[in-house]
């Protein structure tokens, strides 16, 4: 009984003590793997061991900062502002349709629009000049100022900004507008600005330029109840008028909200004298608190970048006075009114409901019909 017991005993020692080895073998073979895989990454890296223990200390944090700044600075750089001045000079391949040309005593507004060649959202072309308004520094910071703007500008409910750059200025916001009988619309936003010298003028006086457009943040997800902009292109130049005490801002804007193109149209014609009116109003209004609560925040105007030398050369051709395109330019004619007009009939036809479903088709048809036609027109 006791040989048993002792063998029995024994026996279990031997297993525990096998298990034991195996257990360490497998722990060593496990460590040696992972030894191997550190010093073959150690040697295959162009750092040194020194700059490698640098690095492994930054914290995840900086990390994903440096990663987003990459990011930013691909969106916008020096080649969309050449672009953005090049656009500015008007291109004689483009052909411009006049929308709106309008004046008083303390502004001058015109704006123009062409279907681009290569497909797209039509482009609007607006000069807008400030009478007995010669600061160019508070104009721009009057376009930049979005807080302010929800004081006076009632289609924008919210703005918030979501990064920023300190590289090269770059600024991500996203801002949510609501119109009449549409779903609000969001727009996430990358812009920049820019600061040049006018040599059109003797004077040598200062330049701002801004480019936005559209992009994506991890801050901001898509949600059902917006609809999301999905293209949206727009840049400014402000400057000073040679001889008058004025100021001016000539903007190439290109947007898509998902509006019916001719609708749109339509709609820009109908209301924006009045919101240029307004904005005018506001500007005047513009005090020089609401400067200073902008200037404290950091944002793009903080990173001010300057206009690079070369690109100098492509802003040496003076702009047309707007008086002068209101006389040159082609107004709208009545065929174009008269489809305008219908569409918004056809619309608010097809909106109330009390039409019978044949009703409705034709109408269907008789708007994409008009669509149609107007497109070779725009080309």
């Amino acid at each position: 009984m006791w040989r048993s017991t002792t063998t029995t005993s024994t026996q279990s020692e031997s297993e525990s003590d096998s298990g034991i080895i195996i257990i360490t073998y497998s722990l060593a073979v496990v460590t040696l793997i992972f030894a191997c895989q550190f010093i073959c990454r150690f040697i295959s890296s162009p750092a040194s061991s020194s700059s490698y223990i640098q690095q492994s200390t930054i914290s995840s944090s900086s990390q994903q900062h440096n990663i987003r700044s990459e990011k930013e600075e691909v969106l916008i750089s020096d080649l969309d502002l050449k672009l953005l001045m090049s656009n500015l000079d008007e291109s004689e391949e483009d052909k411009w349709e006049s929308v709106v040309c309008r004046k008083n005593d303390s502004l001058s507004y015109s704006v123009k629009c062409c279907k681009p060649k290569d497909g797209g959202p039509v482009k609007y072309m607006s000069t807008t000049i400030f009478n007995n308004f010669s600061c160019c520094d508070t104009l721009r910071d009057f376009y930049m100022d979005n807080c302010y703007r929800m004081e006076w500008d009632k289609t924008l409910i919210q703005h918030q900004q979501l990064q920023l750059d300190e590289t090269n200025g770059t600024e991500v916001g996203r801002t949510i507008k609501k119109f009449p009988l549409l779903t609000p619309r969001e727009y996430i936003l990358a812009w920049r600005l820019w600061e040049g010298t006018d040599t059109n003028t003797n004077t040598n006086t200062t330049t701002y330029y801004c480019y936005s457009k559209e992009c994506e943040h991890p801050l901001a997800p898509r949600q059902n109840k917006y609809v999301r902009v999905a293209l949206f292109r727009s840049g400014w130049r402000i400057r000073k008028v040679p001889g008058k005490n004025s100021c001016q801002i000539k903007m190439l804007h290109q947007e898509d909200a998902g509006l019916n193109v001719e609708m749109a149209k339509m709609i820009f014609a109908k209301g924006i004298w009045s919101y240029v009116c307004k904005m005018d109003t506001a500007l005047r209004n513009y005090s020089a608190i609401k400067r200073i609560q902008l200037t404290s925040t950091v944002g793009a105007i903080t990173f001010l970048h300057k206009v690079p030398l070369s690109l100098h050369s492509a802003n040496e051709m003076p702009d047309p006075q707007v008086s002068e395109e209101c006389n040159n330019t082609k107004l709208p004619s009545k065929k174009f009114i008269a489809n305008g007009l219908i569409i918004v009939g056809g619309v608010i036809c097809l909106a109330r409901g009390h039409t019978s479903f044949s009703a409705k088709v034709a109408m269907a048809y008789i708007l994409s019909k008009l669509t149609k036609r107007r497109e070779p027109s725009l080309r």
